[in-house]
């Protein structure tokens, strides 16, 4: 008997980590694709001051594990940090360096996005949310 409730303890166990990577992975596919920024937490300047010519982008390409985008004036792009909704921009990034004439906008989302440390997608998969803790920091528009 003994035996017995230890086996249907191990495959619950099992069942259970699996369906944990599914949900892992399909969190993690949904990540895919190109997104643009169309909120950003902490600015004292409205959204459309901060971006009047172009909005910030991100895409993430999981094949390659990298990620790459432009902050409205510069291009920058990484080697993706992920584990399960866990995601890391502290790794160095490589950026343009082209002169951007108020860049108020670019400073704010490096910044923020430096500081993020988790992320979800909306389960109809065309928001993907930047969480700094528990305080979503940026909020992108799949494109």
């Amino acid at each position: 008997m003994k035996k017995l409730i230890l086996l249907v303890g191990v495959f619950c166990v099992l069942l259970a980590s699996c369906s944990s990577m599914k949900n892992t992975d399909s969190n993690l596919t949904s990540l895919e694709g190109t997104w643009e920024l169309n909120y950003i937490s902490g600015a004292r300047i409205a959204f459309n001051g901060l971006y009047p010519n172009k909005k910030p982008e991100i895409t993430f390409d999981l094949k390659e594990q990298r990620f790459f985008g432009n902050n409205s004036c510069n291009s920058y792009s990484g080697k993706l940090a992920i584990d399960g909704n866990k995601i890391s921009f502290k790794e160095p990034m490589a950026t343009t360096k082209k002169m951007c004439i108020d860049n108020q906008g670019e400073n704010a989302y490096m910044k923020t996005l430096q500081k993020i440390n988790s992320y979800s997608v909306s389960k109809d998969g065309k928001t993907l949310n930047f969480i700094m803790g528990d305080i979503g920091m940026m909020r992108f528009e799949k494109k």
